[in-house]
């Protein structure tokens, strides 16, 4: 049985000042409780039915992770999912630690990336495309925002991030190539990628902010054939990626 102090705590991790202030975060669901109970993360605590603890004992044990068994009902009064019927986990958060790209590595970096949805897909499509690290703008959303980590399906667990002035960052790497989403770029169509570089995805709403756009070398566009204002940045971002990716295979 869970305690009243337990459940205060998993229920405070919902608000990013209380997950910064503890160094932890929630990951709901049986899928991506099973993939970070694989992964290199610190995992505090598993809430979990008896029928995923059953099917997972193995997982469980070779992490020595500590396990409370409760109901699906239990799950979704503690945690932020409307409906999970496997497991919850308390995991600790990660150093924020600098990350660059290596030479013929392609790396994303998101300027002022606000939707929590939005940021967990491009988790996912960075996985897909094996793309390994990602940049972040101070104002980009939380990666330990619940929604975040729930909309990566388990990507976070194999993709490191980077949260700091990515304005400063751009100033400081003169070597490799920035692509930069815009509007009015070359077709991606017919755009010769580099072997490695920097792939810049704006705001929702606002695109690449101008002093990020400073140090973006070439703008890139995803030519449109019908009515649409506009993509959303996931997809965009899949577009490029697929593209820069074709090119190089």
């Amino acid at each position: 049985m869970l305690s009243k102090n337990q459940i205060k705590y998993i229920q405070s991790l919902h608000q990013k000042k209380y997950r910064q202030q503890h160094g932890a975060f929630l990951v709901e669901g049986a899928k991506s409780v099973q993939e970070v109970l694989q992964s290199n993360f610190e995992i505090e605590l598993v809430v979990a039915t008896e029928v995923f603890y059953k099917e997972n004992v193995r997982l469980t044990d070779h992490q020595r992770t500590p396990v409370e068994i409760a109901s699906p009902a239990d799950l979704e009064r503690i945690g932020t999912l409307e409906s999970n019927n496997a497991a919850l986990a308390v995991v600790r958060t990660k150093q924020n630690r600098p990350l660059v790209a290596d030479p013929e590595e392609i790396v994303l970096i998101l300027d002022d990336i606000r939707d929590p949805g939005n940021l967990g897909t491009i988790l996912r499509i960075a996985d897909w495309y094996g793309i390994r690290k990602i940049l972040c703008s101070e104002t980009t959303a939380d990666v330990y925002n619940p929604k975040v980590i729930s909309a990566s399906k388990g990507s976070f667990t194999r993709v490191s991030w980077w949260y700091g002035d990515i304005v400063q960052f751009l100033a400081q790497q003169p070597n490799l190539p920035v692509y930069g989403a815009f509007l009015d770029g070359e077709d991606v169509h017919t755009l010769s990628f580099g072997s490695g570089g920097y792939l810049v995805m704006g705001n929702e709403s606002n695109g690449i902010r101008p002093e990020v756009e400073a140090f973006v070398t070439q703008k890139v566009t995803i030519p449109r054939y019908g009515e649409a204002e506009s993509l959303n940045v996931g997809i965009a971002t899949a577009v490029l990626l697929d593209n820069w990716r074709r090119e190089l295979t």
